[in-house]
């Protein structure tokens, strides 16, 4: 039973508006969700992927306007990286005015959350296919390795310094981690323009419940199974303190919505519906994209 990659990266933004057109207007992504954050229903939560909301594309957002700046460092998800085609790169350096090192382009939103383009593959045009992976950084790194070899399946396909890079076993889009370890750095501390999760993908309800089994027998210490609307998830943190999902493949985000309305309207869950004045009359006013 191996993990065949990344579902989604959850991070925390600042003002909603600018988010948005941020990353449907200058990444164009889709907003594939809007809904609220369900432990916190006077917040939005933005979901981006492909025009699918496929798992593997699906970067969401919790903004809390006026929030405090959070701070990169240890126990952290500290980049997320895309996969864009190959001959596209010039393209984004120019777009984004940042230089292409080595098949990469690094650049920060505008709440200053580290991303990255990768190139890879062949396909046409310059739109973001995905994730490619993202970097965990750790004041130590073997633990964490222990956990994504021996439990999650990954393997070792490079190491740079002090950079360890792992790929699922069956390789391919949204399966590399990068961990990087910073003995000497600060810790990081959570706030805008950091990282709240990484979701890694459950193909089923009961591959889930394997996994939640397997991690508790591992003694990692496991939240019960969460209805999340669009997916199941379970929560747990790795070794290096950075907060882990699994977050199944199904239902999907077109259980509210048609397929090609994905992200047209505010969503709530069944139990919070009762609440829709008060959350609209709460939550910001958003121009969302055509």
């Amino acid at each position: 039973m191996n993990i065949p990659g990344i579902h989604h990266v959850t991070a925390l933004a600042g003002d909603p508006q600018r988010n948005l057109d941020f990353y449907t207007g200058v990444l164009g992504l889709h907003l594939v969700k809007l809904t609220v954050n369900f432990d916190d229903p006077g917040t939005y939560h933005l979901y981006y992927a492909d025009a699918a909301g496929t798992p593997g594309t699906i970067l969401t957002f919790f903004p809390w306007p006026g929030a405090p700046k959070g701070r990169q460092g240890t126990g952290q998800t500290t980049s997320v990286a895309f996969r864009v085609p190959v001959d596209s790169m010039a393209y984004w350096a120019e777009r984004l005015q940042a230089e292409s090192m080595d098949g990469r382009i690094a650049f920060e939103d505008p709440d200053g959350l580290p991303l990255e383009l990768v190139a890879g593959g062949e396909g046409e045009g310059t739109a973001i296919s995905g994730f490619h992976g993202v970097t965990l950084s750790e004041s130590g790194y073997e633990s964490t390795a222990q956990l994504l070899t021996n439990t999650f399946g990954y393997r070792l396909v490079g190491r740079e310094g002090n950079r360890f890079r792992y790929a699922a076993a069956d390789g391919g889009a949204a399966s590399h981690i990068d961990v990087l370890c910073q003995p000497d750095a600060r810790s990081g501390a959570m706030g805008v323009g950091t990282v709240h999760h990484v979701a890694f993908r459950a193909e089923t309800d009961d591959i889930q419940r394997e996994w939640q089994a397997k991690l508790t027998r591992e003694r990692h210490n496991v939240t019960p199974i969460l209805d999340r609307q669009y997916f199941h998830s379970i929560y747990f943190r790795e070794p290096g303190g950075v907060l882990f999902e699994i977050a199944t493949d199904p239902p999907g985000f077109a259980t509210d919505e048609k397929p090609d309305r994905l992200g047209t309207h505010l969503k709530l869950p069944p139990w919070l519906e009762k609440d829709r004045t008060e959350i609209e009359r709460i939550l910001p006013p958003l121009r969302l994209p055509r």
